[in-house]
């Protein structure tokens, strides 16, 4: 019987990171690729649980026209500091972002970047 797909929600690699730290906790050892895939998030992810929900509390405040939470997502991960950085983040979505908006997020990853 085939799994069946009950909901898809974007979530960042630190939401990743901890759900798999916790099924290692719960059944003792992860498959190969879950593994391997918490190594990776082990040594990319430095962010904090507060830093994290903090900064999805202030793109989402940001108010930007379309930008979703899948994308917003993308950003947390890619954390760019530059308009530059949040448009490439960015341009694989069918999504037009005003400069001042680009701006704007970055400065809020900036400034998380530097309190860290």
């Amino acid at each position: 019987m085939k799994p069946q797909v009950l909901a898809e929600t974007p979530i960042t690699s630190f939401e990743l990171k901890e759900i798999l730290e916790k099924n290692k906790k719960e059944q003792g050892e992860l498959s190969f690729r879950a593994q391997k895939t918490l190594e990776h998030l082990e040594t990319t992810v430095n962010f904090k649980k507060s830093q994290v929900e903090e900064l999805k509390g202030e793109i989402e405040k940001l108010k930007i026209p379309r930008l979703r939470e899948s994308q917003i997502a993308k950003l947390i991960d890619l954390k760019p500091t530059t308009p530059e950085q949040v448009k490439s983040a960015l341009q694989a979505y069918v999504l037009t972002v005003k400069q001042e908006d680009m701006k704007k997020i970055a400065d809020a990853f900036k400034a998380a970047v530097e309190a860290k």
